[in-house]
């Protein structure tokens, strides 16, 4: 399911900011850009992660501007200097026409600047809450779009019901002229058909047009989709389980099709589902 978070944060050692985007995925697969100080805890948010979503193509974020501090920062290096001074003096003996490095020149050199010590750890405690908040924010956006998406499953869950409510009625008006035409088709041979034989074929031509079990599944994978989406538990999954199972009984509605007002329910319960399965792609 897509989604968007953006959470900040000051303290005393900087500015920590996460960024969530969440895409649409059958599975979960998390991705993380973090700080090089802070990437050796990248297996533990990954858990954070995975502990609040379920499914998603997620890319998670963590931008940190540390704070100056003027006592620590820019502390120059002196045996660096002194190294480099030497260095200098040695190369203008050399060639006496070699241009002297300037203050910026000497700063801008490796090691002259001395790193600054700087503890990460006290960060992954506030990162980490911080990720918490972030994934919360981003929850509430998809539970949103959950919200949407369980109104228009709820309401194509109710067009299949109708629909197949509406082929089962007609299913006596079916058999009744299969069976009209198979007795005119044997009055046009102009031969006297045995009647017992008639029975059977009448009867197997029941049998072949026959599509109650299938209608009885359609409504009981909808009484499951719907129980489902009630259900507080991850279904993203179950859903896609089920889309198939309702495939499974259009198509076989459709093959077994006995005049073209089925074959038309068919192909509308074919493209209702189609409409269903794309959406549950969103699903968690």
């Amino acid at each position: 399911m897509t989604g968007f978070a953006r959470q900040s944060a000051d303290s005393a050692a900087g500015t920590m900011t996460w960024e969530l985007r969440a895409v649409n995925h059958r599975f979960l697969e998390v991705q993380f850009r973090l700080p090089d100080d802070l990437r050796p805890h990248e297996q533990a948010f990954k858990q954070q992660v995975a502990s609040v979503l379920r499914r998603g193509k997620v890319d998670c974020a963590l931008h940190f501007n540390r704070a100056f501090n003027q006592q620590e920062e820019l502390k120059l290096n002196p045996e660096m200097l002194t190294l480099l001074g030497t260095r200098v003096t040695e190369i203008q003996n050399a060639l006496p026409n070699a241009t002297s490095p300037g203050a910026l020149d000497i700063l801008r050199w490796p090691g002259v600047i001395a790193d600054a010590e700087f503890d990460a750890e006290p960060l992954v405690a506030d990162a980490s809450a911080l990720l918490e908040q972030a994934l919360r924010s981003m929850v509430e956006m998809r539970r949103s779009e959950g919200d949407r998406i369980h109104d228009m499953l709820e309401t194509r869950c109710k067009d299949i019901g109708n629909i197949a409510a509406a082929v089962r009625k007609r299913l006596p008006v079916v058999l009744e002229s299969a069976h009209a035409k198979q007795r005119e088709r044997i009055e046009r041979l102009d031969v006297e058909a045995d009647p017992a034989r008639l029975e059977v074929e009448l009867a197997l031509i029941a049998q072949k047009l026959d599509v109650d079990e299938e209608l009885d599944r359609l409504d009981s994978h909808i009484t499951e989709i719907r129980q489902a989406l009630g259900s507080d538990e991850a279904v993203g999954r179950r859903l896609d389980f089920l889309m198939q199972e309702l495939n499974r009984e259009a198509n076989t509605l459709g093959s077994k099709s006995g005049d073209a007002e089925t074959t038309k329910a068919a192909v509308e319960l074919k493209v209702l589902i189609e409409q269903m399965r794309e959406q549950i792609q969103n699903v968690e």
